[in-house]
This record gives C-alpha cells, structure tokens and sequence, in this order.
C-alpha cells in the first residue's frame, strides 16, 4: 500500500487535533486548572510525514515516537523545516541507541534504570554537542509492577530519583507511566502524583487516548495521545 491509502488526510488530523485540544480543555477546568498547564504529546509513532504535517501546518509542535530507528527516519528532515518542534521518546530506550536519542530528542521520558543512566552519562561527557542541546529526562514509573513492562518499580523511585541526580548528575524534569489497561487508571495517576510531589518532580506524563482526561484531573502536565489524532497505525509509517 502506499502512504495515501493508508494515511489519515492533513485536514483529518487537524480536525482531531482540535477535538483533542478542546477535551484537554475541558477536563482542566472540570479540575480547576488552567488548559496552559497541560502539554498535549502527538504520539506521531507508526504514522507517515503527511500525517504528522496535517498537525504541524496548523501549528502544534509537540510530539512523542516509541523507537529511535523510526523517529530517525522521519524526524531530522521535519525539524529541519519546524525547529521549534520539541520531540518525546515515549518508548523504551535500548543504551546501545542511547546517544542517537540525545542526538534527536528534547525529553526523555523512559529513564527507568542504573545501566541506562550511566550510559546517558557516558554518552553527554563523551559527546559535549549532546549536553549542550538541553535534553530533559523523565523516569518511567512501572505503577502497575508488570513484569513485561519497562519502569522502575514504585518502591524504588525515591532512591533511583535521588541517583539519578547526585550519581548520574541527570536532573529529572518530570515521572512518566503507563497504567495496566485492566485497572482503573486514576490509582496509578494518584500514585505517580505522590511520587512526584514528595521528590519536588514538576512535570507527570501520564494519560492516553483512552484515558487522558482522567490523567489530568490528577495532575498531568503532558498527555501522550495518538489514535485519536491519527487514528490506527499504518503499516509503513516512514513513507
């Protein structure tokens, strides 16, 4: 198939996009919040450039990739033309494809062990040019203690947040998670929230398409959403 038979249009995704903007909307002031405090991630994973050119022609800059090797293929020549994208890695993060993610990324939401750290370490007093761009890191929170799932277990946050900044000299910006899909979301949103607020960690990334208006009423500064921007998957997404 080509792109165009599989691709959701331009126009479709801007259309989304709003609709997704005005719930985010929506839900912050059912919480009392201000629609400002919550970042809306374009999770742009498995979709083509057409797609994701649909949400930056009308001005949104914010987006979130599961795997380097893919962001790598669409993403350098898309920042070329929109530099002020600001780009997440919302996927686990091999330490082999650690200093291509400094290279490409501004937030890394996935920092969810010792090895990791050290090798983003390694890699930023190797590389000065990766310091300089001013990555910010995020810890992956496993709340839901899944074996198959990538994340620091609950228990251990505090000691791995506390490491990452006076052993790893990694200052973390935010706690990122990803609730089991047959539990009610809004325990593990509470939980990551009171991890956060007892190590003085600003930014929580937590809630989906499925639940993201649920994740702001606790809190989330950014929301990761994809199917309802664009839609289902394609199956060649770097055309």
């Amino acid at each position: 198939m080509t792109e165009s038979e599989t691709s959701i249009s331009g126009p479709q995704v801007a259309r989304n996009l709003a609709a997704v903007t005005a719930r985010i909307a929506a839900a912050a002031r059912a919480a009392g919040r201000s629609a400002e405090d919550v970042t809306l991630v374009a999770v742009s994973k498995g979709h083509g450039v057409a797609a994701i050119r649909g949400a930056l022609e009308v001005g949104h800059r914010v987006f979130g990739e599961n795997r380097v090797q893919e962001a790598e293929s669409k993403w350098p020549a898309l920042k070329a033309d929109y530099p002020d994208v600001r780009l997440h890695l919302i996927g686990p993060l091999q330490t082999n494809k650690a200093a291509d993610a400094l290279a490409l990324f501004d937030v890394i939401e996935t920092v969810d062990r010792p090895r990791l750290a050290a090798k983003l370490r390694a890699e930023l007093d190797r590389r000065a040019e990766l310091g300089a761009r001013g990555v910010s890191y995020y810890v992956q929170v496993n709340t839901g203690e899944e074996p198959q799932k990538a994340g620091i277990p609950p228990a251990e946050a505090d000691a791995f947040l506390a490491s990452m900044t006076a052993d790893y000299k990694l200052p973390v910006s935010g706690l990122m998670c990803i609730p089991p899909v047959d539990e009610e979301p809004a325990l593990h949103f509470a939980l990551l929230a009171e991890i956060a607020r007892r190590n003085g960690v600003k930014y929580l990334s937590m809630g989906m398409s499925a639940d993201f208006e649920t994740a702001v009423t606790f809190g989330a500064t950014h929301v990761r959403v994809g199917t309802a921007i664009f839609g289902m998957r394609e199956a060649h997404p770097t055309g």
